[in-house]
């Protein structure tokens, strides 16, 4: 039997949200609509630089794994914090959300990872993020049995910028295969597949990863490509299962020669595209662990999706189960 439906891993990390206009991203030299890595001293000035800002717990897969809680189905999760005060408020955060979250922080130094993001007007988010305790993410930080009892371990590719996060991914993809579980990856922005290609190729060719998810620029940038059909029949023939994501389209599901169009949600006003991947992956997993057919996977996707661009900050405020059951989806 499953103790979890969805095991996620990734950077725990307190987002810091303001909102700025594209003069203010060009001055400080912050690329618009990225992840830029950066180190303590630059995040300091960015801080100082911020307007009037929201705290929230964050992270690509920290916020999958609350999406896939707010559905109502069992999700837990794997990352690491400092014993700080940023630390504290992820860890509180995750787990009032109901996430299994047991990962224990060793002391107050590197602290706990925090991104300043700035959204402009148009609702596009620009990431600044100090990986800070990030960085020491293991194998040792495994939990063996909670790998096993997971129907899908999900991942971010962000993790492969801190070196033993990798050896951590392997190990868990080792124990969800040989207890025949499934193995999941996002390939988080492009600018992470352009430092990552080959590894990520590798990992779904050799069969480590069986279901990627990826935005339309992450797919193209995959495969060096600006045929978008051609960078899906590629994905098709290197994973079992690939939900790439259209924006304002919607998504398209790739399965062998399936092509599955999934329509996006009408929204009435887009505040904040932070965490509209992470929980169209909440949804779609949602769906898939519970055996439902790849269109309906990919419109708990779409409905997760449309329903946190609506607003600030990358956790759903509203049941996600409860939306759910209205849209005829659970």
């Amino acid at each position: 039997m499953s103790k979890f439906d969805v095991l996620t891993i990734g950077n725990a990390i307190v987002d810091i949200l303001s909102r700025c206009d594209d003069r203010f991203l060009e001055e400080n030299g912050i690329i618009k609509g990225a992840m830029n890595l950066i180190d303590a001293e630059r995040a300091e000035k960015l801080y100082a630089l911020m307007g009037p800002a929201h705290e929230a717990s964050g992270g690509s897969a920290g916020n999958t794994a609350a999406g896939v809680a707010s559905f109502g189905a069992k999700a837990a999760y794997f990352g690491k914090v400092a014993e700080d005060e940023l630390g504290k408020i992820f860890s509180h955060d995750i787990r009032a959300q109901g996430v299994h979250y047991q990962t224990a922080p060793d002391g107050k130094f590197p602290p706990t990872a925090r991104s300043m993001i700035f959204v402009t007007p148009d609702g596009e988010r620009s990431m600044n993020t100090f990986l800070g305790a990030c960085v020491d993410l293991g194998p040792e930080h495994v939990e063996p049995e909670v790998v096993a009892q997971s129907k899908v371990t999900y991942f971010e590719g962000y993790l492969w910028d801190p070196p033993r996060a990798k050896e951590a991914i392997r190990e868990c993809a080792r124990i969800a295969h040989e207890n025949g579980r499934e193995v999941s990856m996002t390939l988080s922005d492009s600018f992470c597949v352009g430092r990552y290609r080959d590894e990520f190729l590798d990992l779904m060719r050799s069969g480590t990863v069986d279901i990627v998810f990826a935005n339309r620029d992450e797919a193209l940038s995959l495969y060096e490509t600006e045929d978008f059909d051609l960078a899906l029949a590629s994905l098709s023939a290197d994973c079992k299962l690939a939900a790439v994501t259209l924006s304002e389209e919607g998504a398209v599901i790739v399965k062998g020669d399936e092509r599955i169009k999934i329509e996006a949600i009408a929204v009435d006003r887009v505040l904040d595209t932070t965490g509209a991947g992470d929980l169209f992956a909440s949804g779609f997993l949602v769906g898939y662990t519970a055996g439902k057919s790849l269109e309906d996977c990919g419109k708990l996707g779409c409905l997760a999706a449309g329903i946190v661009i609506q607003h600030f900050g990358p956790r759903p405020m509203v049941s996600l189960e409860e939306a759910g059951r209205e849209a005829g989806l659970i």
